[in-house]
């Protein structure tokens, strides 16, 4: 399950929860209303000799005769 972070409008409390992408947003702990979901930085990255680095993909094709 993805881990989601929620902000809450009211008293800006910030909080992570993991859950299903189809549940319902959690309450603020505090003041007890709706949080809205936030755009999170992500950490996924690519490393290594793959796609990015050497352009897997853009690299042209061998012409065959």
């Amino acid at each position: 399950m993805p881990l989601y972070e929620y902000k809450c409008d009211q008293c800006a409390k910030v909080t992570e929860v993991l859950q299903r992408h189809h549940d319902d947003a959690p309450s603020c702990a505090g003041c007890q209303t709706t949080m809205k979901k936030q755009i999170s930085l992500s950490s996924f990255s690519l490393k290594g000799e793959g796609w990015f680095k050497d352009h897997y993909g853009l690299k042209p094709t061998p012409k065959t005769d």
